[in-house]
């Protein structure tokens, strides 16, 4: 159905795609990986139309329609959110705006004598909306947007008013209501709660048309596709299976191909020596010769390519007391909206607590109020209730807006350094390194970073001289599959306590001793990590029902 051939791709100094090749079929689910800048989005952006390729072609079978999410999803205002998706709908949408254009022609007195054409026209234009399920648009489009979280209020209001994160749903929920032959999404998990992300990851499975997709969340690419295409220098390999099974296979490959390589230096060495020892003998000159001109012919095997990887490794945190945090009493509210209503909740010495909850029902406020960037509110008694931190406790808080926080005109290095005056250049160069920043790339400004590496850059200056309380809120935002791997393998050494909201269920699931339940029934508890609450209560979230 889609179809890459051989295509080449430059831009400015750097090559692409030299010669690459894929397909794409009907049904088939592809995800696509390769490091930071290998060209991703150029794949995306070439199927759909909006770059060529310098060389090769880019074939889509005739008829056939492409959906297209990316993160850059322009302006939008002026309408509800629901009209905003609804306009996506493609043939639909036009269909829908051209009958009300003839039903305005058929009510006007002054277009009477061309009333036979309106009426006909209008015949065919509706028969054809009806065919498409165009009398079913609106309730499929409230019915995406409550997939993707959003409430009736939101769905009415003005998309203008919403955060960069709901336009990027209401960007996704266009595509998903057109259901094109062929969609492209380019991290489409992102900005979604988990509730949003379970709910996708059902729609997709389900979708009959082909998929390409990028993601830096590990489950749910394991879940959706069946085939992976990775970007490794300038070609397009393929891979038959999910994300873990295209991993073990990337091993294996390595491993053969360092084998392969190991044997193939051997034996050349083996040669050379021979070479070395017997080109002065005359004796020895016909053996000499023959055997150079083997060496000549050999066809060299390459090393693999040894992808780059991170580690980072926690200095040993001061110890805590044993009662880290304690909640006696906590109400809060915003508005008429009641979040805590005399909440009580005890966090001990090394318990890693994840907080799960639909969208308003107190995550990040349970997090800011143990930060204490809120204070609690009075409630039906005098009393306001106390969140009481513990002995010796140093809390580290990740914020959704602590990206905002870095001082725009310092460089990377500066940032580190003004953190961490005393640790001198080389212990800060290797932090930046862990975190992503080798190279030059700790002399760019922070003004210039993306959120990806904004967000890795508070990390590194959170870590680097480590709390013994991590308060994190959603800190796998942004962050790349390399760099998520390297978080998780350091965070399971931490030897400090936790308390963390993240719709990342592989993080979740590896990091977590204790979950935290908010429901509008009250506040359950589980000990045991996520894996086995999802045991326990038959649902991956608390939005969903046992079994949903």
């Amino acid at each position: 159905m889609i179809r890459l051939d051989s295509i080449s791709k430059q831009h400015g100094h750097q090559l692409l795609f030299i010669e690459a090749s894929m397909a794409l079929q009907k049904g088939e689910k592809v995800g696509l990986v390769g490091p930071n800048g290998a060209g991703k989005s150029t794949i995306f952006r070439m199927i759909a139309g909006e770059e060529q390729p310098d060389d090769g072609r880019v074939l889509i079978e005739a008829g056939n329609t492409i959906g297209y999410f990316s993160q850059d999803v322009g302006e939008m205002s002026g309408q509800s959110a629901v009209a905003a998706v609804m306009d996506g709908a493609g043939p639909v949408s036009a269909l829908a705006a051209e009958m009300a254009t003839l039903e305005a022609g058929m009510a006007d007195p002054d277009q009477a004598d061309k009333m036979d054409d309106l009426v006909t026209r209008y015949g065919e234009v509706q028969g054809r909306f009806q065919e498409l399920g165009g009398y079913e648009l609106e309730s499929r489009a409230r019915e995406v947007l409550a997939g993707l979280s959003f409430s009736a209020e939101r769905m009415d209001a003005d998309v203008g008013l919403l955060s960069g994160g709901w336009k990027m749903r209401v960007a996704l929920a266009r595509i998903l209501l057109m259901k094109p032959d062929g969609m492209l999404l380019d991290e489409p998990s992102n900005h979604l709660d988990l509730e949003s992300l379970i709910w996708l990851e059902d729609f997709l499975k389900r979708y009959e048309g082909a998929l390409l997709m990028t993601s830096h969340d590990r489950e749910f690419m394991n879940r959706i596709v069946n085939k992976i295409v990775e970007i490794d220098g300038g070609e397009l390999i393929t891979y038959s299976g999910n994300y873990d099974f295209y991993e073990q296979q990337r091993a294996l490959a390595e491993k053969q191909r360092q084998a392969q390589f190991d044997r193939q230096q051997a034996m050349l060495a083996k040669e050379i020596e021979f070479i070395e020892r017997f080109k002065a003998r005359a004796s020895h000159a016909a053996q000499v010769q023959s055997r150079v001109k083997k060496l000549d012919k050999i066809e060299r095997v390459e090393p693999p390519k040894r992808r780059q990887s991170i580690q980072f490794e926690f200095r040993s945190p001061p110890r805590s007391g044993d009662d880290v945090v304690t909640f006696e009493n906590v109400h809060k509210a915003y508005g008429q909206h009641k979040i805590y209503d005399g909440f009580d909740f005890h966090l001990g010495r090394k318990e890693r607590w994840c907080v799960l909850g639909v969208n308003g029902a107190g995550k990040s406020t349970l997090l800011k109020l143990v930060a204490g960037a809120l204070e609690p509110e009075l409630g039906t008694l005098p009393d306001k209730g106390t969140v009481k931190l513990g002995a010796n406790v140093k809390v580290g808080y990740f914020a959704q807006h602590s990206m905002d926080l870095l001082d725009g005109d310092k460089t990377v290095f500066e940032s580190l350094d003004g953190s961490f005056p005393q640790a001198g250049q080389g212990a800060l160069r290797a932090l930046a390194g862990c975190f992503g920043f080798s190279g030059d790339d700790v002399e760019k400004p922070c003004r210039v970073l993306s959120g990806g590496e904004k967000a890795r850059l508070v990390m590194a200056k959170m870590l680097f001289d480590p709390p013994n309380f991590l308060v994190l809120d959603e800190p796998t935002n942004h962050l790349d599959m390399a760099t998520k791997e390297m978080l998780v393998a350091a965070l399971a050494e931490f030897e400090g306590t936790m308390l963390f909201v993240s719709h990342d269920r592989y993080f979740l699931a590896r990091l977590s001793n204790r979950v935290l339940e908010l429901t509008p029934e009250g506040l359950h508890q589980y000990g045991g990590g996520y894996t086995e609450y999802v045991a326990r209560t038959g649902h991956e979230a608390p939005g969903l029902h046992p079994g949903g």
